[in-house]
C-alpha cells in the first residue's frame, strides 16, 4: 500500500508537466494543418489570381465595340495573371445558355456574361446561383429583378441616358453654329433616327434622350423616319437608302443612331448621294455613339460629325477585376477593384462627348 501510495503522488506530480506537452504537440499539429490543408490552404488558394479560371460568352464577336471589350478583358486577365475563355454566342441565347453550361461543367471560377437578351438573364443567374459561382454581366443590363435575386451578381456597364444626351448636345451645338443647317429655315431640326436592338435599354434610351437634349438646348425637332438596323453597319446603309428614297434627301438635315457602325452605314449612304465627302452644301451631320476606331477616322476624313466614347477599355477591366475579385472571396469594392461601386452590385463607366476638337485625343 505504502508502495502504491508512492506511486500515485509521483503520477500528480507529472500529470501537470505530461498536460503542458499534450497541448504543445495538440497546437503544432493544428499549425501543420493550416498550412498543408483545411481552410487555410482554401484561403490561400482563393488568393492566388493564377489559379482564376473566368468563363466569358460575348453575344457576338463581331460587334466593333464588343471586340473592343474583348480585347480589354483579355489584356486585364494576363495582366492579373488569370485565365479568361471567351466564347461566341453568336447572337443566340439558346447558344449562350448551352456556353454557360459547358463552362459550369469545366469548373470555372467565375462568370462574365455579356447576355444576347438582357432579360433572359434569369435562367442563367439561377444556374450560377446553384453552383454558387460569381456571375458579372457587362454591357446589357439585366432587369432589378433578377440582380436582386443572388448575391454574387454585379453589372458593369455605362449610363444609355448620358450617350443619348451627349449625342444630342452634339447635334445642337452644330445646328447653332451653322444656320445654314436648318436647310428649309424653318427653325425646326427635321430627322431621322436608325436604332439598335428593339428593348435593348441602350437603343431606347439613346433615342429618347438625344432628342430631349436637342429640345432641352431650345431647338424644335421633327422626326422623319427612325427604324432599326440592329447595330449593324450593311443594314444602316440599306435602311439610311430607304429613308433617302422615302423622304428625298433635301428634307433630312440630322442623322441620329444610336452606335458607330450604324453611323458609318448611314455615312456610305449618303456618299453614294454625292454627300459628306468634303463639299459643304452637300453635308448632313450624322452622329454616332461607341468612338471606335473607323468611327474616329470618319471624323478625321469628315464625314462623321461626332460620337460619344462608350469607354470599352475600362468596363473590359472592371469587368475582369470584379470576376477575379469574387472568386477569390474579396468584397466587391473600390478598394479591390479598382472602381466605384453603387448599390454594391453596379459599376457605372462615364461617356465621353467627341468632337472635332477633341477626337485625336482617343485616336491609337
Amino acid at each position: 500500500m505504502k508502495y502504491g501510495g508512492v506511486k500515485m503522488k509521483r503520477f500528480k506530480k507529472l500529470l501537470p508537466i505530461v498536460m503542458s506537452v499534450v497541448v504543445v504537440a495538440a497546437t503544432m499539429a493544428g499549425c501543420g494543418a493550416s498550412k498543408s490543408g483545411g481552410s487555410g490552404a482554401d484561403t490561400s488558394k482563393k488568393a492566388d489570381s493564377s489559379k482564376v479560371l473566368v468563363g466569358s460568352a460575348i453575344y457576338k464577336f463581331d460587334d466593333t465595340f464588343m471586340t473592343g471589350v474583348r480585347t480589354s478583358m483579355e489584356g486585364q486577365a494576363k495582366e492579373k495573371g488569370s485565365t479568361i475563355e471567351l466564347v461566341d454566342s453568336q447572337n443566340k441565347q439558346p447558344t449562350q445558355n448551352e456556353q454557360v453550361d459547358t463552362f459550369i461543367t469545366k469548373g470555372v471560377n467565375a462568370l462574365a456574361i455579356n447576355p444576347v437578351d438582357r432579360t433572359a438573364a434569369g435562367p442563367i443567374i439561377e444556374k450560377a446561383k446553384a453552383k454558387k459561382l460569381p456571375v458579372v454581366f457587362l454591357n446589357r443590363e439585366p432587369e432589378k429583378a433578377d440582380m436582386d435575386s443572388y448575391d454574387k451578381v454585379w453589372y458593369v456597364g455605362a449610363k444609355a441616358e448620358q450617350s443619348g444626351t451627349q449625342s444630342g448636345e452634339i447635334i445642337s451645338d452644330y445646328f447653332k453654329a451653322h444656320p445654314e443647317a436648318d436647310k428649309n429655315k424653318d427653325g425646326v431640326v427635321q430627322y431621322v433616327m436608325l436604332q439598335g436592338e428593339p428593348g435593348h435599354q441602350d437603343a431606347t434610351l439613346r433615342t429618347e434622350y438625344s432628342i430631349k437634349a436637342i429640345e432641352a438646348a431650345g431647338l424644335k425637332t421633327q422626326k422623319l423616319a427612325a427604324d432599326t438596323a440592329m447595330w449593324d453597319k450593311a443594314k444602316a446603309t440599306d435602311l439610311m437608302k430607304a429613308f433617302i428614297t422615302g423622304q428625298g434627301i433635301d428634307k433630312i438635315e440630322a442623322v441620329l443612331c444610336n452606335n458607330d457602325d450604324m453611323a458609318l452605314g448611314a455615312v456610305e449612304a449618303l456618299k453614294a448621294e454625292g454627300y459628306n465627302k468634303g463639299d459643304a452644301a452637300k453635308y448632313i451631320p450624322v452622329v454616332g455613339v461607341d468612338a471606335t476606331a473607323p468611327a474616329l477616322q470618319a471624323m478625321k476624313e469628315g464625314s462623321l460629325l461626332g460620337t460619344v466614347l462608350n469607354d470599352a477599355e475600362n468596363q473590359g477591366k472592371a469587368t475582369v477585376n470584379i470576376a477575379i475579385a469574387a472568386a477569390q472571396g474579396k468584397e466587391i469594392n473600390k478598394e479591390n477593384i479598382g472602381y466605384d461601386v453603387t448599390d454594391g452590385k453596379y459599376v457605372w463607366i462615364n461617356y465621353v462627348k467627341v468632337t472635332q476638337e477633341n477626337y485625336k485625343n482617343y485616336m491609337k
